[in-house]
């Protein structure tokens, strides 16, 4: 086939950091149109991109002219639109959480199998060569037996970066359906499940409200979480950590502990129990900050499995098992017991 024709359907930030500038960077692509339910943003990043501007995704999907779609909107949006998108025989890659329900996945799924197009979801922790270097340890057998871990991912906030600021979709619950854990928790229960290699089954969590007046979702969760094999350890998600980002992952194995994105100058250091330390500097994790990583890898591995027809490395199975940890962090939360991801509805 000849270039890729792409249309990218939100122009948030998201859109505007990663996924417009990468698609105009991938020499396989022809980025064709942009829509936004706001006029005045969806022809203005139209003008920068010299492409056509839609206010209706419906228009978009019908109009013949894109062969896939980014499905950048509020998380409420992502299962009709891709679905949508899908039916309409278009490819879709769609930004995490993938759903707001188990449901809505196994819906996506499903459009995807049907139409024969692919359905990848934007889960960009996997492509950080510190993560997968990680893997790859841990999979040799050269950390040992994994015995816990512990993973945080937070910032100050949406409205830092949101194109909206406090305004943002990302704090009214109608829309957002879940706040940092679905920002930024739901990043980490799929890397977790990338580096150690295997499910997460058990999750217990507090998931509060608690440095943001004006929102009406979570700000701040603490999960404890168990794997198939009885690995256990923390994930927290927060929208309230005021100076810089923390984007780390350590993991305790019988051998040695691997710290990633945790040391300002190594992106993994590997402290073996012998005593010997291994630094890796392998390149900044993914930031809009100078020095930060300039691509995500996501839309490059999306172009590329279209153009070859193969696999996308988070096809919506994935994504749904990754969503899969967060509901079940809800329920824990307002259950207060401890919730089998299994038993979800």
């Amino acid at each position: 086939m000849g270039k890729l024709r792409v249309g990218v359907i939100g122009c948030g930030s998201i859109a505007q950091h990663r996924h417009l500038p990468e698609y105009q960077a991938n020499k396989n692509v022809e980025l064709v149109a942009v829509c936004d339910s706001n006029e005045e943003r969806a022809h203005q990043i139209a003008a920068k991109y010299e492409v056509e501007a839609y206010t209706n995704y419906e228009e978009l999907l019908s109009s013949g002219t894109v062969d896939a779609v980014s499905v950048c909107t509020p998380n409420y949006l992502h299962a009709p639109i891709s679905i949508a998108a899908l039916n309409a025989g278009l490819h879709v890659l769609c930004e995490k959480p993938m759903s707001t329900s188990k449901q809505e996945a196994e819906a996506m799924i499903a459009a995807a199998k049907e139409s024969g197009k692919k359905l990848m979801i934007a889960h960009n922790q996997r492509f950080v060569a510190s993560h997968q270097r990680a893997r790859q340890l841990i999979a040799s057998g050269e950390i040992g037996k994994i015995y816990s871990f512990r993973t945080a991912f937070g910032h100050g906030g949406p409205e830092g970066w949101s194109v909206d600021g406090k305004e943002s979709w990302f704090f009214e619950k109608d829309k957002a359906f879940v706040g940092a854990m679905g920002d930024l928790g739901v990043h980490k229960t799929d890397l977790l499940r990338y580096v150690l290699g295997e499910e997460i089954t058990e999750v217990g969590s507090f998931v509060e409200t608690s440095a943001k007046d004006f929102a009406d979702v979570d700000d701040n969760a603490v999960c404890v979480l168990k794997t198939e094999t009885g690995i256990i350890g923390t994930l927290a998600a927060s929208w309230a950590y005021v100076s810089k980002e923390d984007n780390s992952t350590i993991i305790y194995g019988e051998k040695a502990i691997l710290r990633l994105e945790d040391d300002p100058n190594n992106s993994l250091v590997v402290q073996y129990v012998s005593g010997d330390v291994v630094n890796y500097q392998l390149g900044k994790i993914q930031s809009n900050d100078a020095g930060g990583q300039r691509t995500t890898h996501v839309i490059n591995h999306f172009v590329d499995a279209v153009m070859h027809n193969q696999e996308p490395p988070v096809p919506g199975e994935e994504g749904l098992k990754s969503l899969a940890v967060i509901l079940a962090a809800l329920q824990s939360n307002e259950t207060k017991q401890i919730v089998k991801v299994s038993d979800l509805n």
